[in-house]
């Protein structure tokens, strides 16, 4: 199967940036992928206000998501996406989008906010509370995960042990010392960890590091984004995602229980 991961910059206007995501899900369709996932945050993005992607919030019915339908309809790609949509009065919900053929097929709220580095993603949004859904595409299963979820192991090793094959990973990573290193060995180790194929998109620009990559089940880069607007595109395949777990039974190895959302 062809899997693919698109990055752009987001800009304050999400008319521009609806339009940035079509783009891309039609090159990928073009590029024949089953898979695409793209950035974090879509909506709105600005250098001089940081609380504009909440403001900016839209139900997944709204105008943005309705563009990105009309789209999907058009072909045969499952896109994994955010953006924020309105929870309480002033605040939102930082809701992953699985869309494919015209329909939000589902959907998940952002366990963990990001509240590290001197940034409090929980001062305007609400944490989701329940564990992301697998969805199916062409047989494998497809496990996803927001961003800063990335540095809790217990989350991408809770869908595996659930079945993922492969975990989509839409992300805004802020620059910042050692962040890439950060993100790089973080995409590795969870792969590591779970013996999945991982496909993870950063959004790029001022403020975010870009850098999609897509990792083999043994940490192995396959393809990588720099930080300039760009799609990216492999083939994975069940024979080598079924060798690796083999040569490498961590999922059967482990002696912990289940891990538990509190």
């Amino acid at each position: 199967m062809r899997v693919a991961a698109g990055q752009f910059a987001v800009t304050p206007e999400w008319q521009v940036n609806a339009q940035r995501c079509v783009a891309l899900m039609r090159s990928a369709a073009e590029a024949g992928t089953s898979l695409l996932v793209l950035p974090e945050a879509l909506l709105a993005r600005s250098d001089t206000d940081p609380d504009m992607s909440v403001k900016s919030a839209q139900p997944l019915d709204g105008g943005f998501m309705q563009l990105l339908k009309a789209q999907s309809r058009n072909d045969s790609v499952t896109t994994v996406l955010t953006i924020h949509t309105p929870s309480r009065e002033g605040r939102a919900r930082n809701t992953l989008v699985v869309l494919r053929e015209g329909e939000v097929i589902a959907h998940y709220h952002k366990l963990h906010l990001y509240d590290a580095f001197s940034i409090q993603e929980s001062k305007r949004v609400d944490a989701g509370d329940v564990l992301p859904p697998l969805i199916e595409v062409e047989g494998y299963k497809v496990g996803v995960l927001t961003c800063y979820d990335l540095r809790f192991p217990e989350l991408a090793l809770t869908l595996a042990l659930q079945g993922a094959d492969i975990l989509a990973l839409p992300a805004a990573w802020v620059r910042g010392p050692l962040k890439e290193h950060h993100w790089s060995t973080l995409l590795a180790a969870r792969a590591l960890d779970t013996t999945c194929y991982i496909v993870a998109s950063g959004e790029c620009g001022t403020r975010n590091i870009g850098q999609s990559r897509i990792i083999d089940p043994l940490g192995v880069t396959l393809a990588g984004a720099t930080a300039e607007p760009q799609l990216i595109v492999s083939d994975i395949q069940r024979e080598h995602l079924l060798n690796v777990r083999h040569q490498l039974p961590v999922l059967v190895n482990r002696r912990f229980a289940l891990p538990q959302l509190t």
